[in-house]
């Protein structure tokens, strides 16, 4: 019987299974398919990590930190968990490879990924000039001119965000109208550096050795090609949260979700399920941050270890 079991190895998953044995569970596992560290391990700069004053990637910002967890006791299962079964007070965890574990706890930090647009070039240059946060990236492009692609409240806020900083900002939208907040398109309408550039399709971005240099879209009325002459291209379609480990067979889901898929959570982390924790980017209102979390499984692991007494 594990004490806690922790379904996926990002900063959340990772940060959880630090307190959670440090703070005195004696068998916990971590969940993690592949090498953990999380989607952040692929980030080619980061340098708004609290205490890192050096530029650095994610991969060198991750890789001390499964050691230091380790060396408190957390096991890491190289496995997927497949399906998550409440059973009374305690939770099967079954695996891709047909094994069953029980745990009196569970923390889900499966995290969400950014939507794919699909265009060409996309994955090429992704990390290279192509990137899905603004918030790590668009410091990188401070007095330059960037292209923002989509056309929902994150892509809207994300192009009002880069206008603060960049000298330029295209905001593409393969529609005339957007699918955000009226007092967010107002925003746009009101800042003069940001262009927006409607009813178009995003044709491919395109660059060299040094990264993007450019992205080319389509009139979808005329068929008229435009180059856009950018260096950097942030694309906000919207996001799969993986949340399929809490799905039941009978198509319902172990706990309350948003209607994006997201998990329901109060400040400690708590689901609608007793026993049952989601942190990180998995979770409601998550600020897809490194630092937050890390934070969020810092906090679940604290009410863990009091809710396990």
């Amino acid at each position: 019987m594990l004490d806690l079991a922790i379904i996926g190895g990002g900063p959340a998953g990772l940060t959880a299974g630090l307190y959670s044995t440090r703070g005195g569970l004696k068998n916990v596992v971590m969940f993690e398919m592949g090498m953990p560290g999380g989607q952040i391990t692929g980030s080619s700069e980061i340098e708004n990590y609290p205490g890192q004053g050096q530029v650095m990637t994610g991969m060198d910002l991750m890789a001390s930190w499964p050691e230091q967890c380790q060396k408190f006791g957390l096991k890491h299962e190289m496995a997927q968990v497949e399906t998550i079964i409440q059973t009374g007070s305690t939770f099967k965890i079954l695996t891709n490879d047909n094994r069953e574990f029980e745990a009196r706890s569970v923390l889900m930090a499966t995290g969400s990924v950014p939507r794919r647009a699909g265009f060409k070039g996309e994955d090429e240059f992704f990390g290279r000039g192509v990137s899905t946060c603004a918030t790590c990236d668009g410091f990188f492009y401070r007095g330059k001119e960037v292209a923002v692609i989509g056309g929902g409240d994150s892509a809207l806020e994300e192009a009002y965000y880069l206008s603060k900083m960049c000298s330029k900002v295209y905001l593409v939208h393969r529609r005339d109208t957007y699918r955000a907040a009226p007092s967010t398109i107002e925003h746009i309408k009101k800042t003069e550096n940001i262009e927006e550039v409607t009813n178009v399709s995003v044709e491919e971005v395109f660059g060299d050795a040094s990264g993007v240099t450019g992205l080319k879209v389509k009139c979808n009325k005329t068929g008229e090609i435009r180059d856009l002459p950018t260096p950097g291209v942030f694309v906000f379609v919207g996001r799969n949260v993986l949340n399929a480990p809490l799905k039941q067979s009978d198509g319902s889901f172990l706990c309350d979700l948003s209607a994006t898929g997201e998990v329901v959570v109060d400040l400690k982390m708590r689901t609608s399920v007793k026993g049952l924790w989601a942190a990180g980017d998995i979770r409601i209102d998550a600020a897809k941050q490194v630092v937050c979390a890390a934070a969020d499984g810092a906090t679940a692991a604290v009410d863990i270890i009091e809710y396990l007494g």
